[in-house]
């Protein structure tokens, strides 16, 4: 447990590494998927390998001698379920009599992992595997002998009992899952997303484009996000083309470059990074409004309010981009 906390940002890294696991067998820039139940029963059963695999990339965990991995000199295994509770140990991670030849050398230390997606949850435990932190069961007849519970593979699941066994790495339950934007949305605007295109007799990616981030306003669009909804490479292009075709509804793009963080932070919107993108419905407002708002060439511009967004819009102006902010108050600069 204390190679992990002493990893840096290593929650960071872990929760993301679980995040990138999941969005690269949903594949959505190739396959248009954007969630767990998208997956095929096969693609399903390598989720668990994808996570083995990340997070020895993130981590640069070394291969273990009879395990997934050595840390700090011990061998390690990495168990991800898709259930909490459901991991699935094999013979060699533990000793046992019974087990002859396939029997472990130790009671090996696994580190479970475990998502849920459609929650947002996602959680780490450490916990030394022994026979008894297994599963046993009842057999059937006179006798009733108390025996292994074994899997048609040979594994064994985590006893009810042992959960108190497991240390849990930071505190326990996640609710922080890097966010599935498409699978939290409003199921009508993400009907209304995906289809964009096919409403406009268009077969490209840039209506859907367009569209979401007409419906998705004033928070974070990821890159994951606009691959898979334009299904196109380059999503940088088709965020600056967006910027264009919805200029007209008033609405304006930012990313993470030139002039865009400046106007976030004055607009009080959450600030973009690298592959990160956020729109906004904008109104002209005048220098004494009391709302967040800048000004460009004369005119302040601020988000528009509820009771605005059904009003004909104005044109959003047309932001620079690499136009150095000197926080004067002279021609073609932006103020806050």
């Amino acid at each position: 447990m204390e190679w992990f906390y002493n990893q840096p940002q290593a929650r960071e890294r872990f929760r993301w590494a679980l995040r990138d696991s999941l969005d690269e067998l949903l594949d959505g820039p190739r396959t248009g998927r954007w969630a767990y139940q998208h997956l095929t029963k096969t693609e399903k059963t390598y989720l668990g390998t994808a996570v083995e695999v990340n997070l020895t990339k993130e981590f640069d965990i070394d291969n273990g001698t009879d395990l997934d991995w050595s840390i700090a000199g011990r061998d390690i295994d990495c168990k991800f379920s898709k259930d909490l509770g459901g991991w699935e140990i094999p013979m060699e991670m533990y000793l046992c009599a019974d087990h002859g030849e396939r029997s472990g050398r130790a009671d090996h230390v696994a580190v479970l992992t475990w998502m849920n997606d459609d929650t947002s949850q996602w959680a780490a435990g450490i916990v030394r595997i022994t026979d008894e932190r297994l599963r046993w069961r009842q057999e059937r007849g006179a006798n009733g002998d108390r025996v292994r519970a074994y899997n048609r593979d040979n594994k064994r699941k985590p006893d009810s009992s042992a959960k108190s066994e497991v240390y849990w790495l930071w505190g326990g339950l996640q609710t922080d899952l890097p966010t599935n934007l498409l699978l939290h949305l409003d199921a009508e605007a993400r009907e209304r997303i995906l289809t964009a295109s096919l409403q406009r007799r268009d077969s490209s990616g840039q209506q859907r484009l367009n569209q979401l981030f007409r419906e998705v306003r004033d928070r974070i669009i990821g890159r994951q996000t606009v691959l898979t909804v334009g299904q196109q490479d380059d999503p940088p292009k088709r965020a600056r083309d967006a910027r264009i075709h919805l200029r007209p509804d008033g609405i304006i793009v930012l990313g993470h470059q030139g002039s865009h963080p400046h106007i976030a932070r004055a607009l009080e919107l959450p600030v973009p990074i690298k592959g990160e993108w956020i729109s906004t419905r904008l109104v002209p407002v005048s220098s004494d409004d009391a709302r967040p708002k800048f000004s460009l060439d004369g005119q302040f511009w601020a988000r528009a309010r509820e009771d605005e967004l059904h009003l004909e819009p104005d044109p959003a102006p047309d932001l620079p981009y690499t136009r150095k902010i000197d926080g004067q108050n002279g021609p073609g600069d932006l103020t806050s």
